[in-house]
């Protein structure tokens, strides 16, 4: 089943969960835009990767937040990017990187989204903002060369470790990220 995150769960995927206990969900969509200079940056672009990458995340959880609170120890991550550190970015650590505005903005947002879930549901559900690694994909940087199903591994490794803390920035196979 698909669904476009844009867009308020759908009756199949409610349907799907049939009022069932979720025990993790995996925000995973990802927008970003064309790399441009300030003065070719589309507000439009940086919309869209706002709506995908942070309001997405929110309409998926709120649409199964009863489910996530029936399940004994539930767990929400939302895939982010190391991009979305604003501690990093303000050091430069990546001011080589030919990334779109509306990536690095959208990835800052949604780690606003992490913290402020942790903290509403704090000791209810586990929220973690997750930096896969540099990711062979099509939407990874030249020359990346994680392969996505190491990455995959290394996250259920993570959910199984059982990890209590919460909120928390997590880069898969490192050390965990400054917001």
């Amino acid at each position: 089943m698909t669904h476009d995150v844009r867009h308020d769960a759908s009756g199949a995927l409610m349907d799907a969960i049939a009022g069932r206990p979720v025990d993790l969900i995996i925000n995973n969509a990802a927008q970003g835009a064309s790399h441009a200079g300030l003065g070719s940056i589309a507000a439009e672009g940086v919309m869209n990767a706002v709506d995908v990458n942070v309001a997405g995340p929110l309409r998926m959880v709120q649409a199964i937040l009863p489910n996530l609170l029936a399940a004994a120890d539930p767990v929400i991550i939302n895939v982010t990017s190391r991009l979305g550190s604003i501690e990093a970015q303000a050091r430069g650590d990546f001011a080589d990187l030919s990334t779109s505005y509306a990536y690095r903005i959208s990835k800052a947002a949604q780690n606003m989204l992490t913290v402020s879930l942790a903290q509403e549901l704090a000791g209810k559900v586990r929220c973690w903002a997750v930096h896969p690694g540099i990711l062979a994909t099509e939407m990874g940087q030249p020359g990346a060369s994680k392969n996505p199903r190491v990455a995959a591994r290394e996250l259920r490794e993570l959910v199984d470790s059982g990890d209590r803390t919460s909120p928390r920035f997590v880069s898969l196979g490192a050390a965990d990220l400054a917001w």
